[in-house]
């Protein structure tokens, strides 16, 4: 294919990736994309003792390779693909890492680990790896938006297992420095290794979940890449002509140009989500308003005789009633009533779902799934209603929780939800080195430097 005949969509997006690595972004989403690294990091340290993150190491441990990229929170230091797989494997381990909501994606845990290990291979700075993942958060929601993610994903494929491998892909060949025709090969190879089953959820172990929604888009789009800039030439427009990309994969009513609008200007990064509490998405609702009511009125489990929780009803479908601790509805508000918080531990204890004390409260938890407050934006909400035992009805709400993108964390609310994932592994003082230097990334000058922080 000669490049006039190259859409301006194809055009567009790959002259945008190939300079993404040396292009300023905005101050605002700068401080953005260090709040989502800073989380990133702590999800992948933390998932690495987690049996995801365990079986990831017994699988690149003996792989051995050429020494270019760390496996965090272990000493394994191999390739950048094996690297990328583990680490991406880690970030998904369970329910901590970031989302963006509108696009059904998980970015941070394919985008981060793919642009780390090019970025540890080629010992570049941190300002270009904070490039980097914003570049890739932009590609992978935007290839899903272009999808359309909930018809994609009723199709039985998973967004995250495509758009995080276009995004990981996006991240690693920006810091490669392709061309833009090396670019075009490269999204084109991206394409050929596109994946993700919904069968993915059946997993109870979280295992082939953490690798679909983790390691598999990290390795392969960083694979991508790195087949573009070894001079692997192929297709150079698979988002258009004969058969293209969205044949296969698109609805009818798709728009191209969601791919390339507004590059530049209009940041996915912005409309990236972090969990508040290291739990399923959908549950930051009513989190967010159960604490707030505990907080102001003072009640503890005693006093409760009944919780109605209303969350958007296509929300509780991934959340009603599960048997994993950290993405059932019912047992995390029975949890926070009792201990009055929830942490890392207590989100992840199985023990705990047969408890007896746990049980006879989350009787009393009633989630219910309202239509109304469901919206594409996917925006974490509540409504709920308290009944306490002395006869007041306590009421509260929230139309968008505590990390979502219109009620960000803050820095310190961030640091807290990562200290209380690190510290466990790497100890407190490390933990606080480690986010100090996450938080001032633009300064560090190689990012393999961080290697002492991280290993353990």
């Amino acid at each position: 294919m000669k490049n006039n005949d190259v859409s301006p969509v194809m055009q567009k997006l790959s002259r945008y990736v190939s300079a993404a690595a040396s292009r300023k972004i905005p101050a605002k989403v700068a401080d953005r994309a260090r709040l989502h690294l800073v989380d990133t990091f702590a999800a992948m340290i933390s998932g690495s003792r987690l049996l995801p993150g365990k079986k990831a190491i017994d699988y690149v441990k003996p792989l051995g390779g050429r020494e270019e990229a760390g496996v965090i929170g272990t000493r394994i230091v191999t390739t950048a693909q094996n690297a990328a797989l583990a680490n991406g494997m880690f970030g998904h381990a369970d329910e901590t890492d970031d989302t963006h909501p509108p696009s059904l994606t998980h970015p941070g845990t394919s985008v981060v680990p793919s642009a780390l290990a090019i970025a540890e291979r080629g010992r570049m700075s941190g300002e270009k790896l904070l490039r980097a993942v914003v570049v890739g958060y932009d590609v992978c929601a935007r290839m899903l938006l272009t999808l359309k993610p909930m018809p994609y994903l009723r199709s039985g494929h998973h967004a995250g297992a495509t758009g995080q491998l276009f995004g990981a892909a996006a991240a690693a060949g920006a810091l490669l420095e392709l061309s833009p025709l090396q670019v075009r090969y490269m999204l084109s190879y991206a394409g050929q290794q596109t994946a993700g089953l919904y069968t993915m959820f059946r997993d109870p172990e979280h295992i082939e979940k953490a690798y679909a929604m983790g390691g598999m888009p990290a390795h392969n789009g960083l694979q991508a890449a790195l087949m573009a800039a070894a001079g692997w030439t192929g297709v150079e427009d698979i988002f258009s002509g004969e058969r293209d990309f969205f044949h296969t994969f698109a609805p009818e009513d798709f728009d191209r140009e969601d791919l390339s609008r507004d590059l530049g200007r209009n940041y996915e990064m912005l409309r990236a989500s972090i969990k508040r509490w290291p739990i399923g998405g959908p549950i930051q609702g009513p989190m967010h308003v159960l604490n707030d009511l505990m907080a102001e009125h003072g009640f503890g489990a005693d006093d409760v005789e009944k919780v109605v929780a209303n969350i958007p009803d296509k929300e509780l479908e991934i959340v009603n009633n599960r048997p994993m601790p950290d993405i059932s509805v019912q047992h995390l508000l029975a949890v926070m009533l009792l201990d009055r918080k929830l942490t890392f531990k207590s989100a992840h204890d199985f023990d705990r779902m047969k408890d007896p004390r746990v049980l006879k409260m989350r009787a009393r938890v009633q989630a219910v799934g309202d239509p109304s407050l469901t919206d594409v934006q996917r925006r974490w909400r509540c409504v709920m209603q308290v009944h306490l035992k002395d006869g007041r009805v306590l009421y509260g709400q929230t139309m968008a929780a505590k990390g979502s993108f219109e009620n960000p964390l803050s820095p310190a609310e961030e640091n807290e939800k990562a200290m209380d994932l690190l510290a466990p592994v790497l100890g407190k003082g490390r933990a606080g080195e480690l986010l100090d230097a996450l938080w001032n990334i633009d300064k560090v000058k190689d990012v393999r430097a961080l290697r002492k922080l991280y290993m353990k």
